[in-house]
């Protein structure tokens, strides 16, 4: 969108400041065009295109060069990878960067409500649809697991080091170590950390989401209920951390192993069901990019932006 459409919004900044203000949380940001969309993640190429990818079938493409007007293009993948049919048809929250001189996107194969489910890796030079090149799978869940393989988010270090955080629902979200050369787990460890449980009441934590700010590691999550129109309690919450397997804490110290959260994005007014969501770095700033159900367009899911400010030492949407 374009930056004017955001800066435009103070109110709703400062009362975002005040603990407990019903009215925090800010409307996004004027998007037109091809706007419909689940778990978007985005990226801007050196030439200033963005280009946006989400949930349903070989994973659905929007690009946009001002931030604002979006329009629709081809699946990422022309051909589904054949190993797919073992999980599901479509795939999910798909999670792009650019490492090393190449796009990457990780992406989870699925069916809802199952743990049966593959996290895969595709490579490409442009990021664009019907260049990506399937690599297979990184890490899998069974029915017998604990956890569930899906909603990955890579995240790179300062120091070089690869993680992967994923994970819905069961025990929670977890990560393991990635080796840069291959795109897929360290065969030197084969960890599977713990960053976010909810282990009494709902078990409704998914979409991790990590990016290091001020010397802390921040893990930003989609909690409670997705994908039922007006009906969704999605919503973000954040922790952080000093280590990148944490232990993760909210602003009151609370763990995210126990429940803990820090509120960033809540339902309000047409605006139903924030999550999914995923953080972008632009040259304004960094973004949150998520979706929410429109109260008024019966729950159609549509494209949310925002940006974030950190001058509190937490994010904090406006």
């Amino acid at each position: 969108m374009r930056r004017t459409s955001l800066l435009a919004v103070p109110v709703a900044f400062l009362l975002a400041l005040i603990p407990g203000t019903a009215s925090a949380y800010p409307n996004p940001g004027t998007v037109t065009g091809a706007t419909t969309i689940h778990d978007p993640t985005m990226i801007r190429t050196s030439a200033g295109r963005y280009l946006l990818y989400g949930t349903g079938g070989g994973l659905g493409y929007r690009t946009s060069t001002d931030r604002t007007a979006f329009t629709a293009g081809s699946d990422a993948f022309s051909t589904k990878p054949s190993w797919w049919s073992s999980y599901a048809t479509e795939a999910w929250a798909p999670d792009i960067s650019y490492q090393g001189g190449k796009y990457l996107l990780y992406y989870a194969v699925s069916t809802f409500g199952s743990n049966k489910s593959a996290i895969g890796v595709a490579t490409s030079s442009t990021g664009l649809p019907g260049s990506w090149s399937d690599q297979g799978t990184v890490y899998t869940s069974t029915t017998s697991s604990d956890y569930n393989a899906i909603d990955p988010n890579l995240f790179v270090d300062g120091d070089g080091k690869w993680w992967l955080s994923f994970g819905s629902w069961w025990t929670g979200l977890k990560m393991i170590q990635i080796n840069p050369a291959t795109g897929k787990q360290l065969s030197t460890n084969t960890t599977r950390y713990s960053i976010a449980s909810r282990p009494t009441g709902t078990k409704a934590v998914e979409a991790p989401y990590i990016v290091k700010r001020n010397g802390y590691y921040y893990l930003f999550a989609s909690y409670d209920t997705c994908c039922a129109g007006t009906s969704s309690t999605y919503k973000v919450k954040v922790g952080r951390a000093t280590s990148v397997t944490g232990p993760y804490v909210d602003k009151n110290g609370v763990s995210m192993m126990n429940n803990g959260g820090t509120s960033v994005l809540e339902s309000h007014g047409r605006y139903i069901g924030p999550g999914g969501q995923s953080i972008m770095n632009d040259s304004d700033g960094d973004l949150i990019v998520y979706h929410y159900y429109d109260g008024n367009d019966n729950g159609t899911p549509k494209l949310g932006i925002n940006l974030l400010n950190w001058s509190s030492g937490w994010p904090v949407a406006y």
